[in-house]
């Protein structure tokens, strides 16, 4: 680029101008609302943090890491900030309860909503057991119509069957779980989830490609058409993107079911279920509704943390923060308890979250900005040069 300009400047001559730069460039202006969160330096083992002036959208600083010390400091160093917008991890909130006092704390809205979620959708894991056999009242299984894989499946889940029997046993004996993980062999998670009632299925049921497509898959095939590869065209041509093998093997299988009488393959899985209970329940679909009011049947405390979530997202976009302490209480004594915990400890950072207009959007966006700088510098830049280039960048 250099050359280009007919500038006679080296590669190391033109980083020592951009560090230059920004060593005598004077200090950023004082911020009184500011949102943090951190980025990575790599992936699941150093962070930094980044600081961002929501009020002039501008980079203010970027910090080498994310510990409670290091916040602190820049915190007492700016005592000027009256917002800290953050996300809802204990060490930004800890570091600015301690360091600055006067600032009001604000939970990012968008993780609020995704926590939401996550919480429903462990509610429905909990109870999917329970919701299989509500939604497949055939549970018997005849090995004999089953395909290879389903046969593999099934003689999978037969022996580990035999392992929740043991670990069952050594429960009702009142066991702990690290006592039983060494005798067995097994994680504390693996004996948790057996202890709990969630590992019975014989075909576990995973995210397919089909998912979104099984509506249009059931018209199609109850309108007559029967074979895979018409079936693969006609969902090609409705925007599918999936293989020919997958519809194939789904009209296989349905093929067979219908023959027999009875369901044989994966049953649906929890975020599937949690999708049909909420976003597409009004969708008008006639399988959306089966399904869910078996579910309304089978397992109502599921039905009643549903409408808690939505109870949840109807005060986060009424802006009503006097809403906040009855819904607490409201699901505290439901599936979404744990998330309802949460909520209570860090009620004065939500009860922000409602009503003020702040929120981390920018940051979000900033974090972005940055990842693709240090990219083009292939993650080997130093704090100096990547904190220059951003914050001119800014």
């Amino acid at each position: 680029m250099m050359k280009r300009l007919a500038v006679p400047w080296s590669k190391d001559t033109l980083l020592r101008a951009v560090r230059r730069e920004a060593a005598t460039a004077g200090p950023a202006p004082a911020a009184k609302v500011i949102g943090i969160d951190d980025f990575a330096w790599r992936h699941g083992y150093s962070y930094g943090s980044i600081i961002v002036d929501l009020e002039r959208r501008t980079v203010i600083d970027i910090l080498p890491d994310r510990q409670r010390d290091t916040i602190m400091f820049w915190l007492k160093q700016n005592p000027q900030v009256r917002i800290i917008c953050r996300d809802r991890g204990p060490g930004y909130g800890a570091a600015a309860v301690e360091a600055a006092p006067q600032a009001r704390q604000v939970a990012d809205r968008w993780h609020l909503f995704e926590n939401a979620s996550a919480a429903f959708l462990s509610a429905v894991r909990s109870e999917l057991p329970q919701l299989r056999k509500a939604l497949s009242p055939n549970t018997p299984v005849d090995p004999a119509i089953l395909s290879k894989a389903e046969r593999i499946q099934w003689e999978a889940a037969a022996a580990r069957e035999l392992v929740n029997e043991q670990i069952l046993a050594l429960a009702a004996q009142g066991i702990p779980l690290k006592a039983m993980a060494r005798t067995t062999g097994l994680s504390r998670q693996t004996i948790r989830t057996i202890v709990r009632g969630q590992r019975h299925d014989i075909f576990p049921a995973r995210q397919s490609s089909l998912d979104p497509w099984l509506v249009q898959l059931e018209a199609e095939w109850t309108g007559g058409c029967h074979i895979g590869a018409e079936l693969w065209r006609r969902l090609r041509a409705s925007g599918f993107a999936g293989s020919l093998r997958v519809v194939g093997e789904w009209a296989t299988r349905r093929r067979r079911d219908d023959q027999h009488g009875q369901p044989s393959g994966p049953s649906l899985s929890a975020r599937t279920i949690a999708r049909g209970l909420t976003v597409e329940r009004d969708s008008g679909s006639a399988r959306i509704a089966l399904v869910n009011a078996a579910i309304e049947a089978a397992a109502p405390e599921l039905i009643a943390a549903r409408n808690l979530l939505d109870r949840f997202h109807a005060m986060m976009r009424s802006r009503d923060a006097a809403r906040l302490d009855p819904w607490i209480a409201s699901a505290k004594a439901s599936k979404l308890a744990s998330f309802a915990v949460g909520i209570e400890a860090d009620k004065d950072a939500i009860a922000a979250a409602i009503t003020e207009p702040w929120s981390s959007g920018q940051v979000e966006g900033k974090i972005n900005r940055l990842k693709l700088i240090k990219r083009q510098m292939f993650g080997r830049a130093n704090l100096d040069l990547l904190k220059a280039r951003v914050m001119a960048a800014a």
